[in-house]
C-alpha cells in the first residue's frame, strides 16, 4: 500500500517540538512528588504519537508541559528550537492560540455559545476568517452538522467532544494535543475521530500527541510511548492491539 504521507505538505526540517531532560516536581523536601522525571523526546511534522501508562504515570503532566500549559521544574520544551520558558505571557498565549490545538477531557466549551460559535471562537479571537470549505469538511467528518445551533447543555457528551475536536482542527494547528479524545464516544464515533486525527497528520502535516488508556485507540498512532513513574519505559512503532496490551502489562508491574 502506498504511504499517504507522500501527498502531505513538505514539513520544515527537524522536530517541531522537543523535550530536553524535562522534570516536573510538585512540593518540597520529603513531600515532593516527581510527576515527570527527566524525559527527553521529539515530535516530527505529520507524526501521530500516543502516550500511554497507568494512572499517575505522568502522561497528562507531560502533555501539559509540552503544550506550554505548565512550566517545568527543570529542563526545556523547544518549539522549532525556541525555548518556551523564554517567552513572556503574551508571546506564549499567541503561540498556543496560533500554533497549538487542544482537545481536553472536560471539553472546555463555553455554555453561552452555540456549538458553531464555540468551534469558531479561536479564529474570532485571532481576527481570522474561517475557511468555510474546510469548516464544512471538518463538521461533516465529525457528524455534527445538525447540532451547530445547539448549546453545550443541549448536546450529549460525545457530541460535545466532537465539537471540541472540530474547534481544535479548524485552526489547522502545527501540533494538536488530545487528552483521552475518545473517552466519551461510542465505538463508531471514536473510530471516525481517530481516523480524522490520523488524516490531520498525513494530509496536513500536523503533529498529533494523544494521551489515552485505550489500546485500540493507540494503534492508530505512528508510535506509542509507554510511561511509568514519570519516565519513558519504551516505544512501539505502529503496534497491533496485542502488542500495546503486552507493553501496558509490563509498565504496570
Amino acid at each position: 500500500m502506498k504511504d499517504s504521507r507522500a501527498s502531505a505538505p513538505t514539513p520544515p526540517p527537524g522536530p517541531t517540538r522537543q523535550a530536553v531532560d524535562l522534570v516536573k516536581r510538585y512540593g518540597e523536601g520529603e513531600a515532593a512528588v516527581t510527576a515527570v522525571a527527566g524525559v527527553s523526546l521529539g515530535f516530527t511534522p505529520g507524526e501521530f504519537t500516543a502516550v500511554m501508562g497507568p494512572s499517575g504515570s505522568g502522561k497528562s503532566t507531560l502533555m501539559n508541559l509540552l503544550a506550554g500549559l505548565d512550566a517545568p521544574t527543570s529542563g526545556q520544551v523547544l518549539v522549532q528550537g525556541q525555548d518556551l520558558a523564554r517567552l513572556d505571557d503574551r508571546r506564549l498565549t499567541r503561540l498556543r492560540r496560533e500554533r497549538i490545538g487542544f482537545v481536553f477531557q472536560a471539553f472546555n466549551l463555553l455554555p453561552a455559545l452555540t456549538a458553531e460559535q464555540n468551534i469558531l471562537l479561536p479564529l474570532r479571537l485571532a481576527g481570522q476568517r474561517p475557511d468555510r470549505a474546510y469548516f464544512d469538511e471538518v463538521i461533516g467528518s465529525l457528524r455534527i452538522g445538525d447540532r451547530l445551533g445547539h448549546r453545550p447543555t443541549e448536546l450529549s457528551g460525545g457530541q460535545q467532544q466532537r465539537v471540541a475536536v472540530a474547534r481544535a482542527l479548524l485552526t489547522r494547528p502545527a501540533v494538536l494535543f488530545a487528552d483521552e479524545p475518545t473517552g466519551a464516544l461510542d465505538v463508531t464515533a471514536g473510530r471516525e475521530l481517530l481516523e480524522r486525527l490520523r488524516s490531520a497528520g498525513t494530509e496536513l502535516g500536523q503533529t498529533i500527541v494523544m494521551v489515552t488508556h485505550d489500546p485500540t485507540a493507540a494503534t492508530y498512532a505512528d508510535r506509542v510511548l509507554m510511561m511509568s513513574d514519570g519516565a519513558l519505559r519504551g516505544a512501539l512503532e505502529k503496534p497491533a492491539t496485542h502488542e500495546v496490551l503486552a507493553a501496558m502489562a509490563r509498565t504496570e508491574h
